[in-house]
C-alpha cells in the first residue's frame, strides 16, 4: 500500500525543519512526503530543495499556489488530488511526529474508516530551545522533559504522551468518550474517501475546515477512530495573526449545517460541481 504524508505549511521554514526531521525518525517510512505550501516564499523553497538533495529516500514533491492569505485547504485539496497514494497522512508543519506515529496509522488504517489524534502543545518558550537533534534522540516525547517544562499540566495531557504499554494505551483509545473530530493536523484515511466527500471546503478559511471535513465523512458512512494515546505528536506554539472572529462564527455555522442537513459533499472542494453524480457522470464519459 502507497502512503503519502500531506504537510500543511506557510512560511515557517524552522517549524517545518523539524516537522522533516521527525519523519525522517520514523520506524516505518512512507512512501512520499508531500508539501501543500498555502503561497510560501524562496526560504521554504530553499529548505524544500534542501531536504529533496540530501535526503533522496524522502521522496519529497512540493504543490504550492500564490499567497492569496489563508487558503490551507485549498492547496491541501491540490495535494490530494495529485497524490498518487492510496493512504494519505495528514500533518501541519508545526509539528513533531513520535517516532512510531506513521506505523500506528498504518495499523489501523482501513477503508471505509479515518483515524484522528491529538496535539501535546508547547508553549512559546519552549518551543524555541527545540532542535533538530532533540528529535532525533526523543527527548522531546520525554515524559520528564515535557513535565519539566509544563507541558503535561492535566491527566489528558500524560495519558497522550503514552506512558503505559501499548495495549493498555490502544485500549483507552477505543473506551474513552471523546468526539471522534477530525484534526487536520494528526489524521489519516484511504485516498478514495476523501475523493468520496470531495475533499476539503476551500470556502473555510481558519477554523473548522478539518472538523468539517471530518463529518462529512461521518455521514457519508466513514466513521471515525481514535488513536488519541497511541499516536504521540507534539505541536510547536505559533502566533494565529490570521485568526478572523467573524470568519470563525460563520465556519461553526457551516460545521453545523453539515451536521444537521447531513451534508456528505461540498461543492467548494476538488471538484467544483454542486452535484456528485456529475463527477461520476464525467469521468464515465471519459473512459474509452
Amino acid at each position: 500500500m502507497q502512503t503519502e504524508i500531506i504537510i500543511a505549511t506557510y512560511n515557517s521554514p524552522r517549524a517545518l525543519t523539524l516537522t522533516l526531521t521527525s519523519i525522517l525518525n520514523q520506524r516505518v517510512a512512507p512512501n512520499q512526503v508531500c508539501i501543500a505550501d498555502d503561497g510560501s516564499g524562496s526560504e521554504t523553497s530553499a529548505l524544500i530543495e534542501r531536504y529533496q538533495r540530501d535526503h533522496p529516500g524522502l521522496n519529497l514533491r512540493h504543490v504550492w499556489h500564490e499567497d492569496r492569505g489563508f487558503e490551507k485547504w485549498k492547496i491541501v485539496n491540490k495535494a490530494i488530488a495529485t497524490s498518487e497514494a492510496e493512504f494519505l497522512i495528514f500533518l501541519d508543519g508545526d509539528v513533531m511526529i513520535h517516532p512510531g506515529f506513521v506505523a500506528r496509522h498504518l495499523e489501523l488504517a482501513r477503508p471505509g474508516r479515518f483515524s484522528t489524534g491529538s496535539l501535546i502543545r508547547l508553549g512559546p518558550e519552549t518551543t524555541a530551545i527545540v532542535t533538530e537533534d532533540m528529535i532525533k534522540s526523543g527527548f522531546v516525547f520525554d515524559i520528564d522533559w515535557l513535565r519539566a517544562h509544563g507541558v503535561i499540566d492535566r491527566l489528558g495531557t500524560w495519558l497522550k504522551t503514552m506512558p503505559l504499554p501499548k495495549r493498555v494505551m490502544a485500549l483507552m483509545d477505543r473506551v474513552t468518550p471523546v468526539q471522534r473530530a477530525l484534526c487536520g493536523a494528526n489524521a489519516s484515511l484511504f485516498r478514495q474517501d476523501a475523493l468520496k466527500v470531495n475533499g476539503f471546503d476551500e470556502s473555510i478559511k481558519y477554523g473548522g475546515g478539518d472538523k468539517e471535513f471530518g463529518i462529512r465523512l461521518t455521514n457519508a458512512g466513514i466513521p471515525g477512530q481514535h488513536l488519541r494515546y497511541t499516536a504521540p505528536l507534539v505541536h510547536l506554539d505559533h502566533p494565529r495573526s490570521y485568526r478572523n472572529p467573524e470568519e470563525v462564527q460563520r465556519h461553526r455555522t457551516l460545521i453545523e449545517r453539515a451536521k444537521s442537513e447531513k451534508r456528505t459533499w461540498t461543492p467548494q472542494g476538488i471538484e467544483k460541481v454542486s452535484d456528485p453524480d456529475q463527477v461520476a457522470s464525467t469521468d464515465t464519459a471519459e473512459t474509452p
